[in-house]
């Protein structure tokens, strides 16, 4: 397991099978996926499944989401990180994409600008990646905002899965 990062606020760390819980209460909240395809899921078991093959990522490609944990209470909060996408959105594939998901009652309070600058700085001083992407649904203006806040700029809109999304960009200042 890689080392931890904190923040301020929070420590990030790799997912565990003891996140299970954070994760179900996370991804079975239709509200969470309101922009995500409205597909929560239905079972413990989908949550399981889930951190093993983020677990496999970490193996695979080096890198994936991380739990973001609160420090003062050691709660589970969601997951923020850095996956490395192999098939092709927006005419990109094998790339690295950042991305945050919050439990909602953490909605709103710096959480993902946190965690975010973190993996901006980790995926630019250690990874040593040329550029970050991300995309968002359209209509989901908090996630834009903090992409935005974290320094990404807007590229263009796109379709996927039959959604309309918006691409976002940050290029490593430190890339020659």
């Amino acid at each position: 397991m890689k080392k931890s990062i904190e923040t301020e606020r929070l420590i990030l760390r790799e997912l565990l099978l003891s996140d299970a819980e954070g994760m179900f209460e996370l991804d079975s909240n239709p509200n969470v996926h309101l922009f995500l395809g409205k597909k929560p899921v239905k079972a413990i078991e989908e949550s399981i499944a889930q951190i093993k093959n983020i677990q496999q990522q970490y193996v695979t490609f080096g890198t994936g989401r991380w739990a973001v944990v609160l420090k003062e209470t050691n709660e589970f909060l969601g997951w923020s990180g850095i996956k490395f996408i192999t098939n092709e959105i927006n005419n990109h594939k094998d790339f690295y994409e950042i991305g945050y998901r919050f439990i909602e009652k953490h909605w709103g309070k710096g959480y993902a600008t946190e965690a975010g600058l973190a993996f901006i700085d980790y995926a630019f001083n250690n990874m040593n990646v040329e550029a970050l992407y991300a995309y968002a649904d359209e209509g989901n203006k908090n996630s834009r905002k903090a992409l935005e806040k974290l320094g990404f700029r807007y590229v263009n809109s796109f379709e996927y899965e039959d959604e309309l999304e918006v691409w976002y960009e940050l290029k490593n200042p430190n890339a020659i």
